[in-house]
């Protein structure tokens, strides 16, 4: 065989090698194992109240990851398991959780907020809004996921980039594994937040 036809072979290998890779051995290891919101929508801004009764914008979450649970006050085991969930999501991460938080919306006005204080002594990062009617119904409205979808059925994770974008839920019963390794990648691959 002629030197040229061995190169030329080379040549063609060399370019089918890639193509092969690819076709065969993609890597799955990238999927997210939360629902991917698409496109990513910004969450407008609403004026709510803390705990402390003090008036917060949502807005003021910005420049972090933000989990965020909505709910009523009166949280049932689900509910806690998923402040759990976001909880040690955070810490889990190491050096990184400074670059995370995590948030919970009432969705109801009747709030016993002593008993919720105590409550929360477990969560003493977790940040906890309330509101007047028409604030909550306009920053809920703004997470549901699929029109004609019921308002008051948001009992799920949602993931708020630091930009203030909507771009991921989790169900309720999600796997804090799952969570944990989708915020790996975010943070290993975002120079914001």
């Amino acid at each position: 065989m002629s030197s040229s036809k061995f190169q030329i072979i080379v040549l063609i290998v060399i370019g089918i090698i890639p193509v092969v890779a690819a076709r065969y051995f993609t890597p799955t290891h990238f999927v997210s194992n939360g629902e991917l919101v698409q496109p990513a929508r910004p969450i407008e801004n609403v004026e709510l109240q803390g705990m402390d009764g003090q008036a917060v914008e949502f807005s003021s979450l910005k420049s972090k990851w933000t989990m965020i649970y909505i709910g009523n006050s009166a949280c049932d085991k689900e509910c806690w398991q998923n402040l759990y969930k976001m909880r040690q999501v955070r810490l889990s991460q190491g050096k990184h959780m400074r670059r995370i938080q995590y948030a919970w919306l009432l969705l109801d006005q009747a709030v016993d907020i002593a008993a919720l204080k105590v409550r929360l002594q477990e969560h003493p990062k977790l940040q906890v809004f309330r509101g007047d009617v028409a604030a909550i119904k306009a920053l809920s409205r703004q997470f549901v996921l699929k029109q004609g979808a019921p308002e008051d059925g948001l009992n799920r994770i949602y993931l708020i980039d630091p930009l203030g974008n909507l771009m991921m839920s989790y169900p309720a019963d999600a796997d804090p594994t799952g969570i944990r390794k989708d915020f790996e990648r975010l943070l290993r691959v975002s120079q914001i937040g």
